[in-house]
């Protein structure tokens, strides 16, 4: 995402590990919140208020039994207070995200967008669990995230000089002498067109052809955003690894089938999600790689 690595021990003084076990408990508390994101904003619920409580029993969960993936842990999995088992999804959510946000500081290092890279996976992992388990991404936080992206590439290049990686290449690359935040706006705008863009034009001309639906809206607005932020190249990385994350699945799913319904409905954002994350990590690399190995 950026072209700027700055490394934690040089900057604080503390050893690496350091920095690594804080972000990995700080991801494991944020995996805590959007537990309670995924189950309450489908069901158009506030995720301050009330405070967590069983779903079976609708017990207030206290705060000593609300430590991320050790109170699963120690209650064996149940609720304490009638016993009902709880979802191994809760401690599942907030070891993906601990272990995601070591991920995003490994690769972007201790730099101001450590925390926009933190943002990213956060809201991409609440969005595949919620399309996992209700088969839509909220305009409550797709919608959120695509002027959060859009404020990121206008204010980080003003306050930090940052240069984000699709400013490198065509058409950004031939706008000097332009102000670099319009640099990397115009990149953002790209970016989203790419990503929001490209699905909704393959869908339209999917349901022109078959006169059935293949792409859902929530996944154009969800590459809108993510493609604001990562750029166009980026965005069409992250498409082009969902889909085939997507198809390798769909064909398992049709093949277990009886019936063989080659109509069945995948939740894309998934896919989606799992390209966005590899394109933030490795997708500049994984490109670099390909023009040297296959582009003359």
């Amino acid at each position: 995402m950026s072209i700027f690595l700055s490394s934690f021990e040089s900057i604080t003084g503390m050893p690496e590990v350091v920095g690594f076990i804080f972000v990995f408990i700080f991801g494991a508390v944020i995996g805590s919140f959007l537990n309670v994101v995924i189950h309450r904003v489908p069901n158009e619920e506030s995720i301050v208020f009330p405070n967590s409580a069983c779903p079976k029993c609708g017990k207030a969960i206290a705060g000593y039994d609300n430590i991320p993936i050790l109170s699963w842990l120690l209650l064996g999995g149940k609720c304490r207070n009638c016993k009902e088992p709880i979802s191994f999804r809760y401690p599942a959510v907030e070891l993906l995200t601990a272990l995601s946000f070591v991920l995003v500081f490994w690769r972007v290092g201790f730099d101001p967008l450590l925390p926009v890279g933190l943002i990213f996976v956060a809201v991409t992992i609440a969005l595949m669990f919620i399309d996992a388990e209700h088969m839509i991404l909220p305009n409550v936080i797709t919608y959120p995230f695509f002027i959060f992206a859009l404020l990121m590439r206008i204010i980080y290049p003003i306050a930090f000089g940052t240069v984000f990686s699709d400013m490198l290449a065509l058409p950004m690359s031939s706008m000097s002498g332009y102000p670099t935040w319009i640099i990397s706006l115009v990149g953002a705008l790209l970016g989203a067109l790419a990503g929001g863009g490209s699905l909704w034009l393959v869908g339209e001309v999917w349901k022109r052809l078959r006169g059935v639906e293949a792409m859902g809206l929530g996944d154009v607005k969800m590459m809108l955003g993510f493609g604001a932020l990562l750029g166009w190249r980026l965005a069409l990385f992250s498409i082009f690894i969902g889909a085939f994350a997507g198809a390798v699945i769909g064909i398992g799913v049709i093949i277990k089938q009886k019936d063989k319904n080659f109509q069945a409905q995948i939740p894309f954002g998934i896919f989606l999600g799992i390209g966005s994350v590899t394109a933030l990590l490795f997708g500049e690399q994984m490109i670099a790689w390909y023009m040297r190995t296959f582009v003359p």
